[in-house]
């Protein structure tokens, strides 16, 4: 009996010795592997987070939640100028889009947290830039550019150019447009008079100063609310929206980004969005 056991004790040791196990191995339970997760009674196995929704955090981070994605643009553009044709002037452009254009007149606050705004939301804006807003920093404006936004030309000077003659106007007009290819690299195509205010001389020269189109406006941006000039009081697909580049100064102590939050609430409350106003135009 004694030889028995002997002998069974030493093909156990063989066999252990083989597998690379040893006495007290051979009733353990199997060593969990690198990586894996031995679950306990009554636990299921842990499941991967969900990946963050980027738009909405950045979006959340100005108080905003995110504006619909706009349509894609029209394959063919509702307004354009004729070869030798007068300039258009529109306040709207006609489309049945759920969309509005946003753009922002002259330059004059240089708020580098409305680049980091612009940056995050990834709405797109027209800007109508007057040299004598911007001329000590047209390097203010490069990184908006870059992101994609639209320069636009509002003078040099932002006079009343209806007080002007046609050769005084286009100086003004031609003058900028100058000033913003040599900055930007792009001769723009859209011009906005200082005020609105426009006669027939203000579309002659823009013509002879190679604009495409006069923009002026449905909408105003003040510092919460809207300034319609319709009668009903609300926006229409194709509104043009006009916003300054202020500063507390100018907004009672807000600050440009919260206009923009206020502007962008009103549009997506109405059931608009914004789409890029060089894609209708």
């Amino acid at each position: 009996m004694k030889k028995t056991l002997a002998l069974w004790a030493a093909l156990t040791a063989v066999a252990l010795f083989a597998t690379g196990c040893t006495v007290a191995d051979a009733d353990a339970p199997p060593a969990p592997t690198a990586g894996s997760v031995t679950p306990s009674a009554g636990n299921k196995a842990p499941t991967a987070p969900a990946a963050p929704d980027l738009r909405a955090a950045a979006y959340a981070k100005w108080g905003l939640k995110p504006l619909a994605a706009p349509p894609a643009p029209p394959a063919k553009k509702p307004v354009t100028r004729t070869a030798g044709g007068p300039v258009p002037v529109v306040s709207d452009i006609p489309t049945a889009d759920r969309v509005v254009f946003v753009t922002i007149d002259d330059g004059a606050e240089k708020d580098p947290e409305f680049v980091a705004m612009m940056r995050d939301l990834k709405v797109p804006v027209t800007m109508f830039l007057t040299d004598a807003a911007i001329r000590a920093d047209y390097g203010y404006f490069e990184p908006l550019v870059a992101q994609g936004h639209g320069v636009a030309n509002h003078t040099l000077t932002h006079p009343n150019l209806r007080t002007l003659s046609q050769d005084a106007q286009r100086r003004e007009i031609c003058g900028q447009q100058d000033k913003l290819t040599a900055e930007y690299g792009k001769r723009p195509r859209l011009f906005r008079p200082p005020y609105g205010n426009w006669n027939e001389a203000t579309r002659a020269a823009a013509g002879q100063c190679g604009v495409d189109a006069i923009v002026l406006w449905r909408e105003s941006m003040q510092i919460q609310n809207m300034q319609y000039q319709r009668g009903d009081r609300k926006l229409h697909p194709g509104d043009i929206v006009l916003a300054h580049f202020r500063g507390p100064s100018e907004l009672k102590g807000r600050t440009m980004t919260q206009m923009m939050a206020n502007l962008l609430r009103h549009i997506q409350e109405q059931g608009f969005t914004v789409a890029r106003l060089e894609d209708y135009l």
